[in-house]
């Protein structure tokens, strides 16, 4: 359907979401520009972006600007010749006039409409819900664009403890309530059927999500239908109601109860409509010809479709037929196939999620603790249905074999594991070029390979070329290695891997020195300052709060939003909203007097679990955020810091004052060293233990730090070890002949750490990365004449150490320590 005879016809496209704007795209990409005059109808007053990215704004992942989040900026259409009028609302379709009427008054004239409308937020017709006038009421939030994104940022970071409820267990609910648990709120998700995500996950499947949701913080709450949201005299929302007669506080409430598809011009226009607009193969509207439909608007064989994937092959699609440049071009409808991240965990799904007929071949694995779950159907020798959750390195495989690509194994385990002498292949480099690998942004192998052939130097240049990696970032793993086989080793390495945060183009060391240089105290200053463009983003704040608590200890500048809320309460946050206490005993030691206060406590405050930790202390779980403050008071113990990214404990043997085979005095050196380092801010958490003697008690070889008793006064540092979820006896950096010398090379390692380790980097991941060979020559032997540097930097940091629970006993604003609310029964109350 090209223009003819050098005139180029209107083309309009009424919306401005993800399905226009990628159909804008390929048509421009088939010489579209020389044939049509493009206009763009978009209701949000701004260029196209990802609504699977918001997600991770909610979660503080990313920011509203980011470019990861931005797919079309305001350039980008100016660049391109395309007239778009953001902010503006289509609404009255003139078939014979051939215009569109805006919420602005300004009518547009096309040859040839494309409606792509995409969908609503549904919302459950309920008490409580909506305003007299139909709009929302006040503290109600879909879940579906920026605007509905920054309002549940701005409620929730209007004052401590807030509560949420979200309707809705599918894959959107899970997503805000991750986002909103990040955040620091209170969560409960609310689901009307038996099980979450049911769309996607049968019963068993369900049941190992749901382990992994609570286990996240979030309260679940399955086969419950709400019938209210519940309101004050003022209108602030307080709650919800359920049919069974019970509720649930809240201050916020998220609705995620599906979508419908935004019909309302189409059908006002005379266009069919049935659950979506109708459209045939080449994604034409039963019209004259000149109105086409894409996206999750259009109803395609009487299928519609929610994903992004089948949007991207309508797209093509689309734009061949316009274009001319293939007019055989016919979509077929999408396989149901999809891959996705929900709350942080990889699920894969396609066709069926369980038999349903009983000569059905049906393959079952889970484990609710590692939130692993796995299910194959076949029928008739045909794969027809495949789940994976958890753990999805089959996906590729599996996918291959649903479409027919690859033979169904005789032996069905080789689908879900990998077995010996079992052939995979589902390699990256065996994959044809027409997999489409990030289903997010419809990239498929070839479009990778042809970007690194076309030139794109670095892993980092292909994702920002062709999207790939861009949304819920499940693929990266598979992107990176398709790259690294196109380029045949010779990609160059990203600049930015080194970067110590992605906005600011510099290394830590860079970025210190520009600190102290600037005196720059504050992460908004940091930004301002030297963040590419001054933009600030949400995944860096923390590492730069981290990095100025580092550089400038109490001195630094304490901003709201900057710390996680278990640096802003100094506790750490447990999976139902309460807060572990856990008060210093330096090297093990505590005392009858500290006990006692311990156990009073206890008793004041009905602690519901009181347990010795692993490190020596005693740890008081389910503190409520109220009781805080009181708590640290009646205690009258420094902090433990079993909450920060930072120097946590000493653990001590008995050493040589009691135990017949001590060699040193194992317990007053960790008290020491405790003295000394506690509550140092860190790349991530640092744990140190001392041993009187080789047999090793207190496990000090498995420690980031470990220090060893061999006699004659003489002790063994020991540095990177690790006993959690990775096993490493720690290196030996040296032995020195006292306890002065012990304080003072671990004064230097850890200094050295704080300056030189990533973000999150644990000692056992940092010290072979640099190299013992490397730090005994920084640390040991001063080669390059560092260590006065790191001890007078380690001196300054050690005099300015501050014990949070005294100086916070107060909190900073009235709504610091606001309580968190329970379940309640269902109040006798008329509801609003």
């Amino acid at each position: 359907m090209a223009s003819t005879g050098g005139v180029k016809k209107r083309l309009l496209v009424v919306g401005n979401g993800m399905a226009g704007a990628r159909t804008v795209e390929e048509i421009l990409a088939r010489g579209g520009r020389d044939m049509f005059d493009v206009t763009m109808i978009g209701d949000e007053p701004y260029g196209n972006y990802n609504r699977i990215m918001l997600s991770h704004v909610l979660a503080g992942e990313a920011t509203a600007d980011d470019d990861d989040l931005i797919l079309n900026p305001m350039s980008w259409y100016r660049d391109n010749g395309v007239t778009l009028y953001a902010g503006d609302r289509a609404v009255t379709l003139d078939r014979f006039a051939k215009t569109i009427t805006c919420e602005s008054e300004r009518v547009v004239g096309y040859d040839v409409l494309i409606v792509a409308t995409g969908s609503n937020t549904f919302f459950p017709n309920m008490d409580g819900l909506r305003e007299s006038d139909g709009r929302l009421g006040r503290g109600v939030f879909g879940f579906r664009t920026i605007a509905d994104t920054n309002g549940m940022l701005q409620m929730a970071q209007s004052r401590d403890g807030v509560t949420a409820v979200v309707i809705g267990g599918g894959l959107l609910g899970l997503e805000a309530a991750y986002g909103l648990r990040t955040q620091g709120l209170t969560v409960n998700v609310v689901h009307s059927p038996g099980h979450l995500m049911n769309q996607q996950l049968d019963e068993r499947g369900g049941q190992v999500l749901r382990a992994k949701i609570e286990a996240l913080g979030v309260g679940v709450h399955t086969a419950m239908r709400t019938t209210a949201v519940l309101r004050d005299d003022a209108g602030n929302v307080t709650g919800v109601a359920f049919n069974d007669g019970t509720s649930l506080p809240a201050d916020m409430v998220v609705v995620t109860a599906g979508i419908r598809p935004n019909a309302e011009l189409a059908r006002a226009g005379g266009l069919v409509v049935e659950r979506g607009i109708v459209v045939d193969d080449q994604m034409r509207c039963e019209d004259e010809g000149s109105v086409y439909a894409v996206g999750e608007c259009a109803q395609h064989r009487g299928e519609l479709y929610g994903l992004v994937a089948p949007v991207w092959e309508q797209a093509v699609v689309l734009a061949e037929h316009l274009t001319g440049s293939n007019p055989a071009a016919a979509y077929q409808g999408s396989s149901s196939t999809t891959k996705l991240k929900v709350a942080g965990l990889d699920v894969a799904a396609m066709g069926v999620k369980s038999p349903e007929f009983d000569t059905d071949e049906f393959i079952q694995f889970y484990d609710s603790r590692t939130g692993v779950y796995k299910n194959v159907v076949v029928r008739d020798g045909k794969l027809v249905g495949a789940t994976l959750m958890g753990e999805i390195g089959k996906a590729a495989l599996l996918t291959q074999v649903f479409d027919g690509k690859v033979e169904l194994p005789e032996d069905r385990l080789s689908l879900l594991f990998d077995l010996a002498g079992a052939a995979d292949g589902a390699s990256a480099a065996d994959l044809p070029d027409d997999t489409q690998v990030c289903n997010c942004n419809g990239v498929t192998k070839g479009d990778l390979v042809a970007c690194v052939h076309g030139g794109a130097q670095t892993l980092t240049e292909v994702c920002a070329k062709t999207r790939a990696g861009k949304g819920c970032g499940s693929c990266k793993g598979l992107v990176a290695d398709i790259v690294a086989g196109a380029a045949g080793g010779e990609l160059k390495a990203d600049p930015a891997a080194n970067w110590y945060v992605p906005c600011i183009p510099m290394t830590k060391a860079e970025l210190i020195e520009a600190i102290r240089e600037r005196d720059i105290r504050a992460v908004s200053q940091v930004f301002a300052e030297l963040a590419t463009h001054g933009r600030e983003e949400a995944t860096a704040k923390m590492p730069l709060a981290s990095l100025l608590r580092v550089v400038w200890g109490p001195d630094w500048v304490d901003e709201r939003g900057a710390l996680f809320i278990n640096d802003r309460v100094h506790a750490n946050i447990q999976r139902d909203g309460t807060f572990s206490v856990v008060p210093q005993m330096k090297g093990g030691v505590t005392t009858p007097d500290q006990l006692r206060r311990i156990a009073d406590v206890a008793d004041k405050y009905a602690v519901p679990l009181v347990k010795v930790t692993g490190g020596q202390r005693i740890d008081l779980l389910g503190i409520r955020k109220e009781d805080l403050p009181k708590v640290w008071g009646d205690l009258d113990m420094p902090s433990g810091y079993a909450y920060g990214k930072s120097m946590r404990t000493v653990k001590t043997c008995v050493g040589s004052d009691f135990c017949r085979f001590g060699l040193g005095d194992s317990t007053n050196l960790g008290i020491a060293l405790e003295e000394r380092f506690q509550g140092l801010e860190t790349p991530a958490k640092l744990k140190l233990a001392v041993a009187g003697c080789p047999r090793n008690c207190s496990e000090a070889l498995c420690k980031d730090l470990g220090v060893v008793a061999v006699g004659d006064g003489r002790w063994e540092i020991y540095v990177g070890g690790a006993a959690g979820a990775h096993i490493r006896k720690g290196d030996l950096l040296a032995t020195v002949e006292s306890g002065e010398e012990v304080i003072a090379l671990a004064g230097r390692f850890v200094q050295h750490y704080r300056e030189d380790a990533k973000w999150l980097e644990r000692t056992y991941d940092w010290v072979p990365r640099v190299g013992l060979e490397r730090l005994q020559a920084l640390l040991v032997r001063d080669e390059e004449g560092i260590v006065a540097g790191l001890d007078e930097r380690m001196a300054a940091s050690v005099a300015g150490y501050r014990d949070p629970w005294k100086e916070r006993t107060a909190p900073k604003s009235p709504a610091q320590f606001a309580p968190s609310l329970p379940l309640l029964p269902l109040p006798q109350v008329p509801v609003r």
